[in-house]
């Protein structure tokens, strides 16, 4: 399977659709004409009307060419949308130069720009327009026409409130798209680390099929296999014993039969269905995720408590590859981290499944308890022995995988003075998994009985 280029997927997404900038720029292009309109004719204010409707007209001219070169679904680079949007600015700022510059309330809108381009452009770029932005309004503080107003009356701004005006605007405009780029950022990374999360278990349910696989091979490779043996057969027959190919011959039946027994092995396993193979008891889904862990020099204890008071009620889960990996995966982190020791505590109740899983490493760090699991967050330090903290994409897909099966994760701080290291736990409800496999019985029971009616021979 190809690993995914996820840096290169990335870059795709933050490629900006040529529809999109043309929406924004006709929504704009609307409100410019209205208000133009409006003061001109509604207000009955004097000003450059002339001269703002040409400047409209040039992003109209630019969005009919737009439309018209390019198809919809287009997606510009990101120097092309720097270019439109440090364009969109500069119409603004020719706009707000005829219509009173700072003191226009509508110089607000100068901060539109930078926060689309922090939500998709680069930092870099975001930051060029944001200058452009700021450049645009010192200018637009000094030199402008005078503010439409009425002829017989004098508008009076003093310059200490234009000053607040441009640091409200331009404060605004940095927190706007602060905070608009962090949570664009945000979202990029959850859906690469999804992507990841959606392959990763991909992978898993192909491994998983691989008996259905054998069992179709075994199947489709019956017919020519025996075609093989019956002609080696006949030829054997044929030649005689001193001829140098009898040996040959004997050789080609004896491993034709010997693939035949493989086959019939699979057959057989497929046969058992997933009935035998498709589920597992708590205990062995406990060894099944440490198995692999175990040779690393670090001592793994598993623990088992019933805390049932009525008969014994053993958990048995439906083998699920999500389950298995997530599983693994915060073992595999455990172990990685810690000092000499992990220790798995599983039990359960009549309410719940629970697995904790703790180490004696340094354990999570207080600042970061609350947003353990996140994408491409380095969770603890590791120690000098071992190579830097990594990205927690492999936690973040273990979390995930983990809830969609049902279950609930907490990470804390170990509490015992001995032993202070992280914590998870993972909690199933009881119903959800006894409900699971007995959903998988019953579909395991009608198959066999479709599969035992196709094998009857017909009677009349």
């Amino acid at each position: 399977m190809k690993s995914l280029d996820l840096h290169h997927r990335d870059n795709e997404t933050l490629k900006l659709r040529l529809e999109t900038l043309i929406r924004i720029r006709w929504l704009a292009i609307f409100g410019q004409f209205s208000a133009v309109m409006f003061v001109a004719y509604g207000l009955k204010f004097q000003f450059y009307i002339t001269l703002c409707l040409a400047v409209i007209a040039l992003s109209v001219w630019l969005n009919i060419f737009l439309s018209l070169r390019y198809r919809a679904n287009f997606r510009v680079s990101q120097i092309a949308a720097l270019s439109l949007l440090a364009f969109d600015i500069l119409q603004l700022t020719a706009l707000l130069y005829l219509t009173g510059g700072l003191r226009n309330p509508f110089s607000l809108l100068l901060i539109v720009p930078v926060v689309v381009s922090a939500t998709t452009l680069s930092q870099r770029q975001t930051l060029l327009l944001g200058a452009l932005a700021v450049i645009s309004l010192s200018m637009l503080a000094v030199f402008h026409q005078p503010l439409p107003w009425y002829s017989d009356q004098e508008l009076v701004i003093p310059l200490l409130f234009v000053a607040g005006t441009w640091i409200a605007i331009v404060a605004g405009m940095g927190f706007t798209a602060i905070y608009a780029y962090r949570l664009a950022n945000e979202n990029r990374l959850q859906s690469n680390a999804l992507l990841a999360t959606e392959v990763i278990l991909q992978r898993e349910q192909y491994l998983s099929s691989l008996d259905g696989l054998a069992a179709a091979a075994a199947h489709e490779l019956g017919t020519p296999l025996s075609t093989i043996a019956l002609v080696a057969t006949e030829m054997s027959r044929e030649l005689p014993e001193d001829s140098p190919l009898a040996e040959d011959a004997l050789l080609l039946r004896s491993q034709a039969a010997r693939c035949r027994d493989i086959l019939q092995k699979l057959t057989s396993l497929s046969d058992q269905g997933e009935f035998h193979l498709g589920y597992l008891s708590f205990a062995s889904l406990i060894d099944e995720v440490i198995e692999p862990h175990r040779n690393f020099g670090i001592e793994i204890e598993a623990r088992f408590e019933n805390r049932i008071k009525t008969p014994f009620k053993y958990p048995v889960f439906v083998r699920n590859p999500a389950i298995m990996y997530g599983l693994g995966n915060l073992v595999e982190n455990a172990v990685d981290f810690a000092g000499s020791r992990v220790d798995i505590d599983a039990w359960w109740s009549e309410e719940q499944v629970t697995i904790v899983i703790t180490d004696d490493g340094p354990g999570y760090p207080k600042e970061l308890l609350g947003r353990i699991g996140e994408p491409y967050l380095s969770t603890r330090n590791r120690n000098k022995e071992k190579s830097g903290g990594g990205l927690g994409l492999g936690l973040f897909i273990a979390k995930t995988l983990l809830e969609r099966s049902g279950a609930t994760l907490e990470f804390t701080k170990g509490d015992h003075p001995d032993f202070p290291g992280a914590r998870v736990i993972i909690a199933w409800p009881r119903k959800l998994l006894d409900g699971q496999i007995q959903a998988f019985i019953e579909r395991e029971k009608k198959e066999q009985a479709v599969g035992i009616l196709k094998k009857k021979p017909a009677t009349f």
